[in-house]
């Protein structure tokens, strides 16, 4: 989706609040939802080796300047955001962090808009993009994707309120622009409204998930929709204000963006692969609570639609 969504059209695998609750502090100011370091695990970031074999197959380009630029939008926590010092922090980072270990290169992060991302890495701006894309056939047609995470599409609303995301006719939904539920998901529902007779959703948007969430809270919409690792994290840190609203739906995976063709992407998907078979992925998913959609094999383009 080069209109870049976050999420594709099939998900995302159920994230449990509870394991964030246990790593993740609430923090609510005024109603609102803010970023602090307590949102950020105790304890130093995983790391590994170089690996040589994996290594070596680096793009001299790549080889040569011994930096990995990396395109990411921030914040979309707990994938990527910023600490209170303005380090780029989150799972996916650290993430991506261990993979320059086995490469033996320093990932460079650059904040961008979201929707510039993937056109800076087919201009060779960056030389990938990590900022929660979900793996699209569409998608497939302009970059290729080295897969690392599966999850779902889950909807929030305030405590105690009977949203039902398959009948939310007339109801006023927040979401992050450009992200699937922005893209597909909500309007999808929305026309089925339509075709049945019914008031349509009233889709808002917001520039940042935050502001998606802290408009939940501050009751101007009744409910959200974003991937569920993020709707969990909002959950964990709205002091008990928030709820899941409807299961977690559409399962699909995160992938990091390459330019298609581009050499870099078997090289980054050998790379994350080891990162798997050795254990640093789990170590690494374990410490940020995102054990639930974790994968077994790294694949390029592993889009189902």
């Amino acid at each position: 989706m080069n209109e870049p969504a976050r999420t594709g059209p099939t998900g995302r695998r159920r994230l449990v609040a509870g394991l964030l609750g246990a790593l993740l502090t609430a923090a609510v100011l005024s109603g609102c939802v803010v970023n602090t370091e307590s949102t950020v695990p105790p304890g130093d970031p995983v790391g590994t080796d170089r690996v040589d074999a994996i290594a070596d197959q680096l793009p001299a380009t790549v080889a040569a300047t011994g930096e990995l630029k990396v395109g990411v939008n921030v914040p979309y926590a707990p994938n990527e955001f910023k600490d209170d010092d303005g380090r780029i922090v989150g799972f996916a980072v650290e993430l991506v962090e261990a993979l320059g270990d086995v490469l033996g290169v320093r990932p460079v992060f650059n904040e961008s808009d979201f929707d510039r991302i993937i056109p800076a890495v087919q201009a060779g701006t960056f030389d990938m993009g990590s900022s929660s894309f979900t793996d699209t056939k569409e998608r497939e047609q302009s970059v290729d994707f080295v897969t690392y995470y599966s999850a779902g599409v889950q909807w929030a609303q305030r405590v105690g309120d009977d949203v039902d995301p398959d009948n939310a006719c007339g109801l006023r939904v927040a979401v992050q622009t450009t992200t699937y539920e922005d893209i597909d998901e909500v309007p999808a529902k929305s026309e089925a409204c339509v075709a049945a007779g019914r008031p349509p959703i009233d889709k808002v948007k917001y520039d940042s998930q935050d502001e998606a969430t802290n408009a939940l809270i501050l009751g101007r919409v009744d409910a959200l929709s974003a991937d569920s690792p993020i709707t969990a994290y909002a959950i964990a840190r709205s002091d008990g204000r928030l709820e899941t609203a409807g299961p977690v739906f559409d399962a699909a995976p995160y992938g990091f963006v390459v330019a298609k063709g581009s050499p870099l992407g078997p090289v980054l998907q050998q790379a994350m692969q080891h990162l798997i078979d050795s254990g640093v992925y789990a170590q690494i998913a374990q410490r940020w609570g995102m054990e639930e959609g974790t994968i077994d094999t790294a694949q390029i383009n592993a889009a189902t639609s």
